[in-house]
């Protein structure tokens, strides 16, 4: 028996979220989606995770959620990280920075399953070595979780590939994340490691990486910083389906999704039933 588990890429502001909430409750029970994890560096505003987009994302049927270097843009993390385990930082800032540095969940079969991110170092703030730290969680959660998913926000495609060849028969998957862009390149690695270079982004497609265009453009013309607002156009949910043995860890299959606004409306539509997924994350509020 194969778990499924759905990675969705970087979810930019409003037009973000909203595509997850009508999509993913239909999506789960349709693909029969064991665990869903989702990057989140960017659900609020474009920038930043709040107790409100936490919520709005877990009530949708997100299991666990990925933060990036934008994980302290927005103060109301701290209370997000003192409550709940179920949003994490990367695993290679300092060891004094805030915030857990993996979860470790149960899908919804009860496999246990590790979940854990870092960041790359080409073009990035420095941060310590996202080898190291891969390797310091692996030993931590050895005979705990077979099934591990790797989240590796970087800028570069060499960091992504890299680290997925050095993690290639440890862990179950290694996905990219943070460029916005999604790339061709899903694939199982030689030992049996799912792996894309970058899942994309979970937001406005009609923009720049998320932004509106005519405010990048501008400052792009002039060199006159301006602020670069969250788009709204095409929204697109881009994410990575894959599957793995829950006995061993080791990656079956992987293929990419991209699901438009009028597929995610038609799933509302043709949905014959309102059941949601169960609540995988306990509410902030109160």
């Amino acid at each position: 028996m194969s778990l499924n588990i759905l990675f969705i890429g970087d979810v930019v502001g409003s037009p973000g979220r909203k595509i997850v909430c009508q999509a993913l409750p239909r999506l789960i029970p349709r693909w029969g989606i064991g665990l869903v994890v989702c990057n989140a560096e960017n659900a609020a505003g474009g920038s930043g995770l709040t107790v409100r987009c936490f919520e709005e994302l877990a009530d949708a049927g997100v299991d666990t959620m990925t933060m990036g270097d934008h994980v302290y843009r927005k103060d109301e993390i701290f209370k997000i990280f003192e409550r709940s385990d179920r949003a994490i930082r990367p695993a290679n800032f300092p060891p004094e920075a805030p915030g857990p540095e993996l979860a470790l969940v149960q899908a919804r079969d009860g496999t246990p399953v590790a979940v854990f991110t870092v960041l790359g170092r080409t073009f990035m703030r420095p941060v310590d070595c996202p080898f190291h730290a891969a390797d310091r969680l692996l030993e931590q959660i050895r005979g705990t979780a077979r099934v591990v998913v790797v989240d590796i926000h970087a800028e570069a495609t060499s960091d992504k590939q890299l680290l997925a060849r050095y993690l290639d028969g440890r862990v179950s998957a290694v996905l990219g994340t943070h460029t916005h862009v999604a790339t061709a390149d899903e694939q199982i690695l030689k030992q049996g490691t799912a792996y894309q270079t970058d899942v994309g982004m979970t937001g406005p497609h009609d923009s720049i990486i998320g932004r509106r265009y005519d405010r990048v453009l501008s400052t792009a013309l002039t060199f006159v910083p301006a602020y670069f607002d969250v788009a709204t156009g095409d929204p697109r949910l881009s994410a990575t389906l894959f599957s793995v043995d829950p006995e061993t860890g080791t990656a079956q299959s992987i293929q990419r999704v991209s699901i438009n606004q009028e597929e995610a409306q038609r799933l509302l539509t043709e949905s014959a039933d309102e059941t949601r997924p169960a609540r995988s994350v306990a509410p902030l509020h109160g």
